[in-house]
């Protein structure tokens, strides 16, 4: 890894569905195995472009997310990398049977990209608010599970994931992240990041809880309170290794999601510390609930 931090968090001037259609793009033009699908939401993710650069390598496959992950799974047998984007909502809960089945199952190769994660969904509200997605894709066995903190990390990220065989689940928010990492970052699939050392306390966070971790982190050194921040982007594996030396140097450790605080990272960091490190712990997230309507900063007063 090369992990350049920003020296400022803020609003990122690029919004990460942008990233993805570039991204996309970047890669179609070196390798023509990748293959994009949608499920009627190419407009709202912004890769039209992608469609109009690449309309052979295109496929809108409607408002049919199963059948998507279907048609996916035969062109990974024909020897393409297809990136299948929807609703996490919808990749998780709606596809799961093929997800499973024609896609882990048969150890094929599907990039799946789940957006609107959790709260991000906003005013689509509930039905589309995903605080299971992490749990049910980390249950599929051999399946690789990740959350990006911003543009630069999903950037490279999108690129390793490119040349590795096997299933993965990328969450992603479309719109702006806060700034975590300067651009030419480079990251380890299964390997976190440490972000601030400390000595009191480690949080561990993912996705845009990220931000909210490095902000409660500075929050708690105004108060004399040393706290250890780590990006766990990577929810399955889970880097042990950092979640036990966090544990033993600190002696407490706090997880922060955005997501229901059973069977996501807060589960997967508490099996990790239940087995090898046990110490206080605490899980910030959705508490077993179903999502609502609302703005985004509304909503995070939920977690």
């Amino acid at each position: 890894m090369n992990i350049m931090l920003a020296k400022e968090n803020l609003p990122e001037k690029v919004e990460m569905r942008q990233v993805y259609c570039d991204t996309l793009i970047e890669m179609s033009e070196a390798d023509d195995r990748v293959v994009v699908l949608d499920a009627d939401l190419m407009t709202a993710m912004g890769t039209l472009r992608y469609a109009k650069r690449f309309p052979d390598r295109t496929i809108n496959c409607g408002i049919q997310e199963a059948n998507m992950i279907g048609v996916a799974a035969g062109l990974s047998a024909a020897g393409k990398i297809p990136f299948a984007h929807t609703f996490a909502a919808f990749a998780s809960r709606r596809a799961l049977d093929q997800v499973f089945i024609s896609g882990a199952y048969a150890k094929l190769n599907i990039k799946i990209i789940g957006s609107d994660p959790g709260i991000t969904a906003a005013l689509n509200g509930g039905t589309h608010m995903s605080f299971e997605d992490l749990g049910i894709m980390r249950a599929i066995p051999q399946m690789t599970v990740i959350e990006s903190a911003d543009s630069s990390a999903f950037r490279d990220i999108l690129k390793k994931i490119k040349d590795v065989y096997g299933m993965f689940y990328v969450r992603l928010v479309r719109k702006n992240a806060i700034k975590i990492y300067e651009e030419g970052s480079t990251f380890e699939i299964g390997k976190s990041v440490l972000l601030k050392n400390g000595s009191d306390i480690t949080i561990i966070a993912a996705g845009f809880c990220v931000a909210e971790a490095l902000e409660a982190a500075r929050m708690l050194e105004a108060k004399g309170i040393s706290a250890r921040v780590i990006d766990m982007f990577t929810i399955k594996p889970i880097d042990k290794e950092a979640v036990i030396k966090s544990a033993r140097e600190t002696g407490a450790v706090v997880t922060a999601e955005n997501h229901n605080i059973i069977n996501g990272l807060g589960s997967a960091v508490a099996e990790v510390l239940g087995e090898h490190m046990p110490v206080p712990m605490g899980r910030i997230g959705i508490k077993d609930s179903f999502g609502e309507v609302g703005p985004v900063d509304y909503l995070k007063k939920r977690i």
